[in-house]
């Protein structure tokens, strides 16, 4: 099944329904569906092999989504963040691309990419064009190729069929589920396996999407307001702004039914005061990769509210990330490839038929019987509940013992003065390796010091455990996507504890 058959659905049953609301200006499920085949022919009379996006996320994302769909080539939204000559390496990856960029970044663009299409003329030429003739899409074909984040090795050009993404939306969601005055806010960028996967659900679900293609926690509550948004996603980050933003208010969010978090390790202080300024929201913990077409795991409402019973096993639940949708498996294996006991912690493997484990000039990772590495280190409880420990590659080794950097993280910033915490592994000529804590602290009260933070953590995990440096930082770095630049921080260390 191709990804454009959820629209032509979708379109069937919900016809003038309005699908996209952004600026004041509405599209129609019957109105994406136009759109969608006039891109479609415009594709094909190209010549193009591929669609690339280079913009904010927007209504046009969509659009082009099936528009590249029906013409059987994969879209590629790109982070526009990168500079010119990143983004031609990456375009480079592409067969004959077909190069869409909104009008703010025409100008960085194209002294690299001189060919391009503004997204004004694109959605003006596809409204304006033959709707595309009936023209056959196999559901082996590549729907999407995303670029892995980088933030540890060289991104790579991630490679998902129709039939990946397709698996994904009917395990995930219910066809015509969506009341008609539900509302979903979208912020996330195009480029995050999430942008694409907010695309085929809502529409699968017959959910209206607003967009708020710059995201700052004020924006976020207004539009929440203003659009009557009942569903969202964020990435910590994003929540951490918007609780800033309330301060100690309750979120005056009436319409707002659901929320779901991801993409990067959620701090639980900064979980539980969302809990308790969002009372009348469902918290939803969704973990997943690009490369398996987004969600394979699900901490769900009740285990949320489960964990204020007092009950200090469904309390600890709220660091893991549930446990695995329907259709996908997950294992964990130790260092041989031995499938290893429940609580020890390993690399997490998983298949299922949204997995796809393929990169462009690359080729499939998976293993003969269909398993994907995640590079995940993760454990799981004796009821399914999964506990992702961090990447491999941040393993710290000290000593000869194996260490995860999230087991010291969840321990500080439960510290009442930290607010945020990264821990990694610098070169050190005893032990090997040194673990470094860097810290940001929250600016009330007495600020903490290194050594009581020291003992902070000695007080709760094993001495080994306990950091060798503390440093203090006004912020940590990370991408638009939540995602920690560990690696930005060890090139800026300096071995110096404050």
């Amino acid at each position: 099944m191709p990804i454009a058959l959820i629209l032509e659905m979708a379109a069937d049953t919900y016809g003038e329904r309005v699908a996209l609301t952004a600026d004041g200006r509405t599209l129609t499920y019957g109105g994406v569906r136009r759109a969608a085949a006039g891109g479609a022919r415009l594709i094909i009379e190209s010549g193009a092999q591929s669609l690339v996006f280079v913009g904010l996320n927007g209504p046009v994302v969509p659009c082009l989504l099936f528009s590249a769909g029906l013409a059987g080539v994969p879209l590629t939204p790109l982070n526009y963040r990168l500079s010119p000559d990143q983004l031609a390496d990456q375009i480079a990856e592409l067969p004959n691309p077909l190069i869409v960029v909104d009008h703010t970044y025409v100008d960085t663009v194209r002294p690299v990419l001189p060919s391009v299409i503004t997204t004004d003329e694109w959605i003006a030429n596809s409204l304006g064009a033959d709707p595309l003739d009936e023209h056959p899409v196999n559901d082996d074909k590549a729907a999407v190729i995303l670029f892995t984040s980088g933030t540890t090795s060289k991104p790579k050009g991630v490679v998902l069929k129709h039939e990946h993404l397709v698996n994904y939306v009917l395990q995930t969601v219910e066809f015509a589920s969506a009341p008609e005055d539900s509302a979903a806010l979208v912020s996330v960028p195009p480029y995050h396996i999430a942008g694409m996967g907010t695309v085929l659900t809502n529409i699968y679900a017959g959910r209206r999407m607003a967009y708020l293609p710059n995201f700052t926690g004020r924006g976020w509550l207004d539009l929440v307001r203003s659009e009557n948004v009942s569903n969202a996603m964020l990435v910590p980050t994003m929540l951490a702004r918007i609780l800033d933003e309330l301060g100690d208010t309750i979120a005056d969010t009436p319409s707002l039914r659901a929320l779901a978090y991801g993409g990067a390790r959620m701090p639980r202080p900064v979980l539980e005061r969302a809990l308790r300024q969002f009372p009348d929201v469902d918290f939803v913990n969704a973990y997943g990769l690009t490369e398996t077409s987004s969600t394979v795991a699900v901490l769900g409402p009740e285990d949320h509210r489960r964990a204020f019973t007092g009950d200090p096993v469904a309390r600890r639940r709220l660091d893991s990330v549930g446990r695995l949708v329907p259709g996908v498996e997950g294992i964990i294996r130790g260092p041989g490839g031995t499938t290893l006991a429940t609580g020890e912690v390993g690399e997490l493997w998983v298949r299922g038929p949204q997995v796809s484990g393929t990169y462009v000039g690359i080729g499939s990772v998976l293993d003969v019987d269909g398993w994907f590495p995640t590079k995940d280190r993760a454990s799981l409880d004796p009821d399914g509940y999964l506990f992702i420990e961090g990447r491999s590659d941040d393993t710290i080794i000290r000593g000869g013992e194996n260490i995860s950097p999230s087991e010291i993280e969840v321990v500080l910033v439960e510290h009442p003065s930290v607010s945020d915490v990264a821990v990694f592994g610098a070169d050190d000529d005893e032990w090997g390796e040194r673990i470094v804590a860097v810290v940001v602290v929250t600016g009330v009260g007495e600020s903490p010091s290194a050594e009581g933070l020291r003992q902070y953590v000695r007080q709760q995990l094993r001495g080994s455990r306990t950091p060798d440096d503390v440093v203090f930082a006004e912020s940590l770095p990370y991408t638009a996507t939540g995602k920690l630049l560990r690696n930005k921080l060890k090139t800026g260390y300096t071995g110096t504890t404050v």
